[in-house]
């Protein structure tokens, strides 16, 4: 065995502090507290928090790109810097809020609840004006790239607190993991609302094509000048619509989540004399070495599911010529993502969440191929969507179970290390995002120097080509190299269960020297 491995599954208990070993020592202790099981309204609130995130997310991820070509009618070059710098300056924003909200206090509200309170208002009206299309042609790109940008900064602040406070809503691993399956469902349900409201309120208004003869475009035959203004003026205010309807929902999930979930302090943390700096925290999270080989996995499998993700309603329109299906094949893959993600949570409760890893993802791969090779069949494509929300499913459910088994092994190594949970999480996300950002400008790009043409009715061979490439053989690609890397992961089910042991010893001995749960109770109540 490998020097590194044996210091990674060595026994845990030699990773607890001296004063827990010696506690035997001590003449008297107070029993331990009852563990606190979360209710089912609990698990419920919680989840519903993570709504908004997706709903937004997959509006933007699934709509914005061929809302920028086809509805705003910027041109592709413009288009691909707007995608790629509002991803970039969005996984910027994760450390960033992460840094701040590691400086926060707790407060009556608790540390992570006023920044989910406070950015709601300002995301929505941001979110909103993503999809006006000023009067003004000439300024449209600047337009675009400040309020994506600032939209991304809004609901970071939300999304950020909201992903570390998985940490603080139970001091038992088994309770995080069941609100996680219920997070989980909740978000792709997310997922199901924002694809079905921005997918059958927009599919109702579509914009007419334009077909390009000798290099000009001439509208079709089936619009004169007149409808065809008209139709994409209307379709302009199905997107407001849409989103003014998406907006609706992310206000009443956030009341939700701020009226249902209490956040709670570890009884050991409140022992520690300060916290720690964030620069301090970030070195040592950054060299955590089953946080790293974890994020190196899912930064390709999630770079591959992006992929797919932002080129599929160009895929779909162009490539296969289902311009008035693609909204009703995202919902089918969104919709089995939905109802299998109960069977994914007992698939890993039952054999390990490295296991349901490769499974999981790795399902995705013989359908990918298929869509690759098959020729365009509607039926065989619907078939092929719901097979796909499958592995979906797993991608959306895996990585968030899994980070908190990181952050319970960092604690245990690092005992005296608080306030880092913020960290673990922003810097996931953030290099998930960076990438997606270079992805999804690369792949807009692309599509330019393919001859991608606004509006058209039909695309040249390049361009289906290159559309083909991008939702096909390129995340087959990523997903095997992800699932490489996770061959490095250390943290298996028997180093899971270690943990969970070292990890309620160290909270039994902080009981039992005299920590006050009223105090936290009162830093951690809701008004």
């Amino acid at each position: 065995m490998a020097k590194g491995e044996g210091a990674e599954s060595g026994s845990a208990a030699g990773l607890l502090p001296t004063g827990i070993l010696q506690a035997g020592e001590r003449p008297a202790q107070k029993e331990p507290k009852k563990k606190k099981q979360l209710s089912i309204c609990n698990k419920l609130c919680y989840a519903v928090g993570g709504a908004p995130y997706q709903v937004t997310g997959c509006a933007l991820g699934f709509f914005l790109q061929i809302y920028l070509l086809d509805v705003a009618q910027v041109n592709p070059f413009p288009a691909s810097i707007i995608l790629f710098v509002g991803r970039a300056w969005d996984a910027f924003t994760d450390p960033l809020v992460g840094f701040c909200i590691s400086k926060s206090s707790w407060t009556r509200l608790g540390r992570l609840m006023p920044w989910i309170i406070f950015s709601t208002p300002l995301a929505i009206i941001t979110y909103f004006l993503i999809w006006f299309v000023p009067d003004f042609p000439q300024g449209q790109e600047l337009w675009y790239l400040l309020f994506y940008c600032l939209f991304e900064t809004l609901v970071t602040c939300f999304h950020v607190p909201y992903s570390a406070l998985t940490m603080f809503i139970s001091t038992e691993q088994s309770e995080r993991d069941s609100a996680t399956a219920y997070r989980m469902t909740v978000e792709v349900l997310g997922t199901v609302l924002g694809t079905a409201i921005q997918g059958q309120i927009v599919g109702q208004a579509n914009a007419p094509c334009l077909q390009y003869l000798n290099g000009s475009a001439v509208a079709s035959e089936s619009a004169n000048r007149t409808y065809s203004t008209t139709s994409l003026r209307e379709t302009q205010n199905a997107y407001l619509l849409a989103a003014g309807v998406i907006a609706s929902i992310y206000v009443i999930c956030a009341v939700i989540l701020t009226l249902g979930v209490r956040e709670q302090r570890e009884p050991y943390e409140t022992q520690q004399a300060e916290p720690m700096s964030f620069f301090r925290g970030l070195r040592q999270v950054m060299s955590h070495g089953p946080y790293i080989k974890l994020i190196a996995g899912f930064l390709f499998t999630s770079l591959a599911f992006m992929l797919v993700e932002g080129n599929f309603a160009l895929f779909c329109t162009y490539t296969l010529g289902f311009r008035n299906e693609f909204q009703n094949l995202l919902l089918a893959i969104m919709l089995s993502a939905t109802f299998t993600i109960p069977i994914w949570q007992w698939f890993l409760t039952r054999f390990g969440k490295k296991t349901a890893v490769y499974v999981g993802i790795s399902s995705a791969v013989p359908f990918l191929i298929l869509v690759a090779l098959m020729e365009s069949n509607l039926i065989v494509t619907y078939v092929v969507a719901i097979a796909a929300g499958i592995s979906v499913a797993a991608a959306f459910l895996l990585p968030w179970s899994m980070l908190p088994d990181v952050i319970d092994d960092f604690h245990l190594k690092q005992p005296h290390s608080h306030g880092t949970e913020p960290i673990f999480f922003s810097f996931y996300v953030f290099f998930t995002k960076f990438a997606s950002g270079v992805s999804l400008g690369i792949s807009t790009l692309s599509l330019d120097f393919a001859g991608y043409k606004t509006r058209g009715c039909s695309q040249p061979a390049s361009v289906k080509f290159t559309l083909k490439m991008l939702v096909t053989m390129a995340p087959i690609v990523l997903i095997l190299l992800g699932l490489l890397l996770f061959k490095l992961y250390p943290i298996d089910e028997e180093k899971r269960r270690q943990n969970k042991k070292a990890l309620q010893a160290l909270r039994d001995e902080a009981s039992s020297s005299g920590y006050s749960d009223t105090d936290s109770t009162e830093l951690a109540s809701i008004l």
